[in-house]
């Protein structure tokens, strides 16, 4: 069986289940350890899409591991490996080489932590809510913007904005002050404080490569009093990625995520509730080609 083989869920009898996300699988590994599998699942509208996007899992789980291996000087994170031959003898050995071989290039073993209840979203570009807001408000969580910005229009500087974490349905945007009201502000600060590191470093290392990162969301985690980066990080599922090359503001931008799909799905007479309709087989290939092309433009290789 290929690891390259499309995989809309990874069955792992040998580890129990604990959660499903619309992209992620969660299993429990031991009590300081959980293995985390992105499938080839891709939703849109807040809906589960029936036709899975090859390689998508590994490109999501791939660009994840660069980036926790680049950023770990600017902050801990929760990575143990990426790499099934390094998953250590008693994980190895609970799990059947069939399953071992669906993990392989998706799956991530990593520390456990608290979850901060938070997204700690990033803007450096006027687009999507924020936009919305803006035209509203002249307002993006709680910043007050300079009048006549267009959409798409690069920040003087990035702001954060986070977002509670909804179990289902949008996460809802909301200013820092309610944040720092639930956690405090001492984390709050440090929250805001590294994201704009990560932003910043990772923002400029990608303009160099041709990709725009316009908005990004960081998750973290608490584990014995220290911050962790946690789940997945600036991926085209987690970013908004332009291609530098067209970005002109004043209008939406083509993006390398799932842009064909979104695109598609408006052209027909469908309410955005379940059961989402079938993808063409075109539009499911040339939304893997974007996250594949995403993952050679950040990382310089490409993805085998």
């Amino acid at each position: 069986m290929s690891s390259h083989s499309v995989r809309s869920s990874v069955g792992l009898s040998s580890l129990p289940f604990v959660r499903r996300g619309k992209v992620r699988d969660l299993f429990d590994v031991d009590e300081d350890h959980l293995l985390l599998v992105a499938t080839d699942r891709i939703s849109a509208f807040d809906c589960v899409l029936p036709n899975p996007i090859p390689r998508k899992g590994q490109v999501l789980t791939q660009i994840s591991r660069f980036w926790f291996e680049r950023l770990a000087s600017l902050v801990e994170n929760h990575l143990v490996t990426a790499d099934v031959k390094l998953f250590p003898s008693s994980l190895r050995e609970r799990l059947t080489p069939d399953e071992l071989e669906s993990l392989s290039g998706r799956s991530m073993l990593v520390r456990r932590t608290q979850v901060v209840p938070f997204e700690c979203v990033v803007r450096g570009y006027l687009a999507g809510s924020g936009w919305k807001d803006y035209l509203q408000t002249g307002e993006v969580c709680g910043h007050r913007l300079t009048a006549g910005l267009l959409e798409s229009s690069r920040l003087a500087e990035p702001i954060f904005t986070p977002a509670t974490k909804a179990e289902a349905g949008h996460d809802i945007n909301v200013s820092r002050n309610v944040m720092a009201e639930a956690l405090g502000d001492d984390l709050a600060e440090k929250l805001e404080r590294i994201r704009l590191d990560l932003y910043k470093y990772a923002a400029d290392y990608a303009e160099a490569r041709g990709i725009i990162i316009a908005d990004t969301k960081f998750e973290f985690g608490l584990r014995q009093g220290r911050l962790l980066l946690i789940d997945e990080v600036l991926t085209p599922d987690s970013s908004r990625f332009w291609p530098r090359s067209l970005y002109q503001p004043g209008r939406p931008q083509q993006s390398f995520d799932k842009q064909f799909v979104r695109d598609y799905l408006e052209t027909l007479d469908w309410d955005k509730r379940p059961p989402a309709p079938e993808l063409p087989p075109l539009v499911v290939a040339q939304t893997s080609a974007t996250y594949l092309e995403a993952y050679r433009l950040l990382t310089g290789t490409e993805l085998i």
